[in-house]
């Protein structure tokens, strides 16, 4: 079992209720989240990139994305990408972001498929061929990803 799993499931138990005590969900987060548990790291980032319960802190968002990914966290490879490519909470680098998708799509996020694709197709953080850039959103297509 995971690190961290027991306080996250208990996490997801307190949202799942018609009214969630946020405070009790983000202490859970936090609780799991500092035992290592990937997906924990990247909830919490989720809430500090957007704003949510907690200040917007996309530089404290981009820290527990950067932790997650060390469990290979797809999500947390995904949402980090966007931050690169939009300079939230780090230099904008369309290089990292290309990176990040690319990680993301070989650990099965979907969307990120159809990212590296874009990225080959206008030359994003990776040298133009639309060869390629085809090959990936025809991939993407083929998981139901449009754009």
């Amino acid at each position: 079992m995971a690190k961290g799993n027991a306080l996250l499931r208990k996490a997801f138990v307190e949202m799942q209720k018609k009214y969630p005590d946020l405070q009790i969900v983000f202490n859970l987060l936090k609780q799991s989240a500092n035992k290592g548990n990937a997906e924990a790291l990247y909830a919490v980032g989720t809430w500090y990139l957007y704003g949510t319960f907690v200040e917007k802190d996309p530089f404290l968002a981009v820290e527990y994305f950067l932790s997650s990914i060390e469990g290979n966290y797809s999500n947390a490879y995904f949402d980090l990408s966007v931050c690169y490519e939009n300079g939230d909470g780090v230099k904008k680098s369309f290089k990292k972001a290309f990176e990040c998708y690319l990680n993301a799509a070989l650990l099965g996020d979907k969307q990120a498929v159809y990212e590296v694709g874009r990225c080959y197709y206008y030359g994003i953080g990776i040298s133009k061929n639309v060869g390629v850039a085809n090959i990936w959103l025809r991939q993407a297509r083929e998981k139901g990803i449009m754009d």
